[in-house]
C-alpha cells in the first residue's frame, strides 16, 4: 500500500537547525497553502492549543532507524526500539507537536513550542481537546525524564 500526504502548509519563522533543546519558547508560524486558506483556521483561535502533524523534511532517508538505539546516543541509556521513543529518524520521519496558539491571522497559524524548522511541511493541525489527552496518569522510564529536562526549556528546578 502506498500513502501519500501533501503538506496543507509550512513552518515559518522557526529555527533554521534542528537542535534538540530550548524549543519551549521558539514562536514559528504555520502559512496555509492552497486550497487551504483563512476559512481553514476558522474557530482555531477558541482553542489554547494545537496538534501539529509535520514531516521531519531534515532528516535523510538513511538515518532513519528500524530496530533499537541509544536514545541521542547516550550511552548511559539503555538501548530501545524506535516505537519506544520519540527521536527524528523515526521510520516515516513524522513529527507531532501540541503548541500553545498565539494567534490566528488569516491563513497564518501564530505558536510557540514547535520543535519543527523553517521550511518544515506541516501534514495537519488538530484542536488539543481534554477529551483525547489521556484519562489517567502517564508512565514513562527515568532515562526519559533526563533526556527531555532541558527540551522545552532550562529545568525550573
Amino acid at each position: 500500500m502506498d500513502v501519500r500526504c501533501r503538506p496543507i502548509g509550512f513552518v515559518r519563522a522557526g529555527r533554521s537547525q534542528p537542535v534538540d533543546d530550548d524549543w519551549g519558547s521558539e514562536r514559528a508560524t504555520i502559512e496555509l497553502c492552497a486550497p487551504y486558506d483563512a476559512r481553514s483556521l476558522e474557530g482555531l483561535a477558541a482553542f489554547s492549543h494545537v496538534e501539529v502533524l509535520f514531516f521531519l523534511h531534515g532528516v535523510p532517508e538513511a538515518s532513519i532507524v528500524a530496530g533499537v538505539r541509544q536514545p541521542r546516543g547516550n550511552p548511559a541509556w539503555a538501548k530501545v526500539g524506535i516505537f519506544a521513543q520519540r527521536a527524528k529518524s523515526r521510520p516515516n520521519r513524522l513529527g507531532s507537536t501540541i503548541c500553545r496558539i498565539l494567534s490566528v491571522e488569516g491563513a497564518r497559524l501564530h505558536v510557540v513550542g514547535l520543535d519543527a524548522i523553517e521550511g518544515t511541511p506541516v501534514l495537519d493541525l488538530k484542536p488539543v481537546m481534554r477529551e483525547f489527552l489521556p484519562r489517567e496518569e502517564v508512565r514513562q522510564p527515568g532515562w526519559s525524564h533526563e533526556l527531555m529536562r532541558g527540551y522545552w526549556g532550562s529545568d525550573p528546578s
